[in-house]
């Protein structure tokens, strides 16, 4: 059975939009939490445009499941979490100029690099993902570096309009989980998913967690974050 794990990011960027105190991730993790989801995860970027240092530091204190620390694969954000040591830090790319994150990391194109940073975060202690396109060469490098986890990239099947497509995305899905599986990875998945479009990537075999944010927090808006969040998880763990 997979589980939820919801992407506050968007509660800071709310709050970052004002330059004000509120909303408070902090506030929005802890209501996550007693809503019955099993993890939080935030995206600390290179140029900080919505989580802060304040609130991953204040994150690892409060939350008491899970804490997921998206970042790219630089040496400044593996100083970060060496001393924040995360349950769990998922390697992502990270472009200035894009609205949000555009695509899977291509682990592939930079093996002996990520495989000395997998390297350093384990040897903290930190449970490495990998975030990959659904591309076999893609899960075979994650395998090669060492990651625990790949993290499957959701967008293209989140995106995709016609039946067809849809289908033919949730296929590329299917078989990179295969592909995982096989290897040894464990699987966990995310992007662009909603509550119209996610109860089929629950139910692939083996996935762990599903990382959802913006659409539980625009839901949030119109029902509470705590019933947006309750109806997020009855799909996913159904």
């Amino acid at each position: 059975m997979a589980h939820l794990c919801v992407n506050i990011d968007h509660v800071a960027t709310l709050r970052q939009a004002r330059g004000e105190l509120e909303p408070d991730p902090i506030d929005a993790a802890v209501l996550v939490e007693l809503a019955g989801a099993s993890g939080i995860t935030v995206h600390l970027r290179e140029d900080r445009r919505h989580i802060q240092d304040r609130d991953v530091e204040l994150l690892r204190r409060v939350v008491k499941s899970k804490l997921n620390l998206e970042m790219a694969a630089t040496e400044a954000m593996a100083e970060v979490a060496c001393a924040l040591k995360p349950d769990e830090c998922t390697l992502v790319p990270e472009k200035r100029q894009e609205l949000t994150t555009e695509g899977g990391l291509n682990a592939a194109g930079q093996v002996p690099h990520l495989q000395a940073f997998c390297r350093r975060l384990r040897a903290a202690g930190i449970t490495v993902s990998l975030f990959i396109d659904p591309e076999p060469g893609q899960v075979a490098a994650a395998a090669e570096i060492g990651a625990d986890f790949v993290e499957l990239h959701t967008g293209a099947y989140s995106r995709a309009q016609a039946e067809a497509d849809i289908e033919r995305e949730y296929q590329k899905l299917t078989a990179a989980a295969e592909a995982a599986r096989g290897r040894g990875l464990r699987i966990n998945a995310g992007h662009g998913l909603t509550y119209r479009n996610v109860l089929p990537v629950a139910k692939l075999p083996g996935v762990e967690d599903l990382n959802i944010g913006h659409n539980i927090i625009a839901r949030a808006v119109l029902v509470g974050l705590m019933q947006a969040v309750r109806e997020m998880r009855d799909l996913v763990e159904a």
